[in-house]
């Protein structure tokens, strides 16, 4: 088995409905596919029921949050590599997994395509095209787009359930430190839901502090302060201009702002 495709799930009945009809229209077939519902209300086990001639392995059931279900699914799956695509997210066309299993071959630790953003903008969003410190310091692989050998999370501890949103952005440190191999491909995997936890305003000042809360565990202080003073040049730039690459979300709004009342 090459691949095991997870989808979280939890009260997003009509977000399942499209990401499974993605995945079950895939021309490649050489994959499994496992749903982890946390005990939705909303009818989202009724559309699994429907289609559950195509899905491997679902449950339903009450977890501890996004991570735990992931987790549950990781430790569930056979395949080689893992996508999770949770509801809501699809993939961008019935040969998406085709093209991209042309690579599983090479025997990377982790591969990564890029996603759109499902919204009026539709934004595309790139990973790293190499894997550094510096790529990984205030960006993330969209986990959307990231094709992960199963053996390399569960030797790292699976994803750490004490973290909210960033626990991707955790394992991605931890495999950089480990010597992971990445290879990016230039194929546009999958349309990401925008009303996700991580696009919530609300949110941010959790992302913020799980991040530097990251950074900390698992990176060398030492590191940290050169990475800042030699890469970010920190006396260089204005401190409003500090506060900005650190408030990414605000930054988008300023810049919306402007590219509306410029013209």
């Amino acid at each position: 088995m090459k691949l095991s495709i997870i989808t979280v799930n939890r009260n997003n009945a009509e977000g399942l409905r499209k990401t499974i009809e993605s995945v079950i229209s895939q021309t490649f077939n050489n994959y499994e596919y496992i749903v982890i519902d946390g005990a939705s209300t909303d009818g989202s086990v009724e559309i699994i029921e429907e289609f559950s001639d195509e899905i491997t392995y679902w449950v339903s059931e009450h977890d501890n949050g996004i991570y735990n279900a992931m987790n549950k699914g990781t430790l569930i799956a056979e395949g080689k590599y893992l996508l999770f695509l949770n509801s809501g997210d699809i993939l961008a066309k019935n040969d998406t997994l085709l093209r991209v299993a042309e690579y599983f071959e090479d025997e990377v630790d982790i591969l990564s395509g890029y996603v759109r953003e499902q919204n009026k903008d539709g934004k595309d969003k790139y990973p790293p095209k190499t894997f550094s410190f510096k790529s990984l310091y205030y960006e993330n692989i969209p986990h959307q787009s990231e094709f992960i050998k199963r053996k390399l999370l569960i030797s790292l501890g699976l994803y750490d359930e004490k973290l909210v949103i960033l626990s991707d952005n955790e394992f991605n440190l931890k495999a950089l430190m480990n010597n992971a191999t990445y290879l990016f491909l230039d194929i546009l995997v999958s349309y990401i839901d925008t009303t996700g936890i991580s696009y919530s305003l609300n949110n941010q000042y959790i992302m913020k502090e799980e991040r530097k809360k990251i950074l900390e565990t698992n990176i060398p202080f030492g590191i940290i302060k050169d990475y800042e003073y030699f890469f970010l040049k920190e006396k260089e730039f204005h401190p409003a201009l500090l506060w900005l690459r650190e408030n990414k979300f605000m930054f988008k709004i300023l810049r919306f702002v402007y590219n509306k009342f410029s013209k």
